[in-house]
């Protein structure tokens, strides 16, 4: 059974060394703030960097790792420490100003049951309404002084002025494919050809690396995906779009399809301006790769990522399914 994130301390972040210096020099200095925004898109670490950041600051022994072993420590990893505060939300798409005040107004005037803080991490905090931020808002500008209050915001910009002033601001940014290959080969234990392919698609998301590796049908849907821009010439534009209905299932399915169309033709646009194979994701399909970038010219890729990516946020938008792919689809024949 693998061991929890968590239970590897900043030693096991992958990445965003920048803000794990910045807390750790934080607590070490005796320099924690009261309010942090961490930001960065979703599947990108922010609520694991939180809890590790928690778990720190209540860790018994005071150094700049979680131990892992004192009382505050198991109690966290189990999700059972009274003074580490997740702050839930029953809309999906909403934290509303009861939430808030229920969890975190009325309740920070309660002093930490058996540690040093008391520290709130509130998810989808972009999600909170005016009403809500406003309630919060006090709480930052005058909190207890054993009171944090961590906002973890896929949007940080979302959230009003007056919060985002008061509080200290981190943003992660995307891992590189290198430190990314290297997590799934030997954390998730992916072989090396994989490896390079799922590391480009994660797009420096965490989160994304580790759902595709640990989805079975992942390189299968990648390798129907490639098949397709393969055959894109001979197929009928109808013909594609049942095949990708067929192929690709559920929604996400369909984004992952796409996702592997913009990194073929992203290898075309390279080999074309490059002719060298080494940059390449798919290495295994350079014939195919060449003969694309034979006959499409810079203007031509340029405008088929353009539909590809045009096809995903009217998706996105919930614009009719068929005539998305149908306009992708004739662009990328037609170029």
């Amino acid at each position: 059974m693998r061991e929890p994130d968590e239970a590897k301390g900043f030693a096991g972040i992958i990445g965003h060394r920048d803000v794990v210096t910045h807390m750790q020099s934080a607590v070490k200095q005796g320099k924690v703030s009261h309010a942090y925004i961490i930001g960065g898109e979703k599947g990108s670490g922010k609520r694991l960097l939180a809890t590790i950041f928690a778990m720190t600051l209540q860790c018994e022994q005071k150094g700049i790792e979680p131990c892992g072993q004192c009382a505050s420590c198991r109690k966290a990893l189990s999700g059972s420490q009274p003074d580490i505060i997740y702050v839930h939300h029953e809309k999906p798409n909403s934290v509303g100003i009861d939430e808030i005040r229920e969890q975190v107004v009325g309740d920070v005037s309660i002093r930490p049951y058996e540690s040093r803080y008391k520290v709130y991490i509130i998810d989808d905090a972009a999600l909170m309404t005016p009403q809500a931020q406003n309630a919060l808002l006090k709480t930052i500008e005058e909190p207890p002084e054993y009171a944090i209050i961590i906002l973890l915001a896929d949007n940080p910009e979302a959230l009003l002025p007056t919060i985002r002033s008061r509080c200290v601001t981190l943003r992660l940014k995307p891992v590189t494919d290198e430190e990314m290959k290297e997590y799934l080969m030997t954390q998730l234990h992916v072989p090396d050809y994989k490896a390079e392919v799922m590391a480009s698609f994660a797009q420096g998301n965490i989160g994304r690396a580790k759902r595709i590796a640990e989805s079975p049908e992942f390189m299968e849907s990648v390798e129907n995906a490639v098949r397709m821009m393969k055959r894109s010439k001979s197929l009928a534009v109808y013909e594609m779009i049942e095949a990708v209905k067929e192929l690709a299932g559920q929604r996400q399915g369909v984004y992952d399809f796409m996702d592997v169309f913009l990194l073929w033709f992203h290898d075309v646009l390279m080999f074309k301006a490059t002719r060298e194979v080494d940059n390449l994701v798919f290495k295994d399909e350079i014939n195919a790769i060449q003969e694309r970038a034979s006959v499409s010219s810079y203007e031509g890729i340029e405008k088929i990522e353009e539909a590809i990516q045009t096809a995903k946020d009217r998706l996105h938008a919930n614009v009719n399914f068929d005539l998305s792919l149908e306009l992708m689809f004739l662009t990328i024949r037609e170029n």
